[in-house]
């Protein structure tokens, strides 16, 4: 397979406001823990192989437990995730996803029973946010772990 090209170097002011998104979405309302495991979960669904690296790896730096880190693919049947986490994930799910009917009025008042409306559409932007990603890394085959060092990955203590 040849090399794909660079996006960020291609379009490097794009590249430069869609990161400052996400880092906008850090200083949201959202704790940091749940944001990790919706984007690793997002990931997961995608199939996107550098952000399901990135994200177990940022998850770990901040103290997050390898077990539940394994756990968010099966999250469904585990018993490690509160009612919050649980709640974000099937979020996750309805909006990665996205049913062909839409998404459902039990789907979305199950998420607002442990959201308020700030938080609901800050989990919401966080989930676009991944999902873009994703595309951008699956599209442009990203390499897993190939970002290690410029985002400070490698403390991660996983390699």
């Amino acid at each position: 397979m040849s090399q794909r090209l660079d996006y960020a170097k291609q379009s490097p002011e794009l590249f430069k406001k869609y990161l400052d998104f996400s880092l906008a979405l850090k200083k949201c309302s959202l704790e940091a823990g749940l944001q990790h495991l919706v984007t690793l979960r997002a990931s997961q669904l995608n199939g996107c192989a550098f952000c399901v690296d990135m994200h177990v790896k940022e998850a770990r730096i901040h103290g997050e437990r390898e077990l539940r880190l394994h756990h968010v693919a099966i999250w469904h049947e585990s018993p490690l995730f509160s009612a919050r986490e649980r709640a974000a994930l099937a979020w996750t799910e309805v909006l990665t996803r996205l049913p062909a009917g839409g998404v459902s009025e039990a789907d979305y008042q199950a998420a607002r029973t442990e959201f308020s409306e700030q938080e609901m559409a800050d989990l919401s932007f966080a989930i676009v946010g991944i999902n873009g990603w994703n595309r951008l890394a699956i599209g442009f085959a990203a390499v897993p772990g190939s970002q290690d060092k410029a985002y400070g990955l490698d403390k991660s203590g996983l390699a």
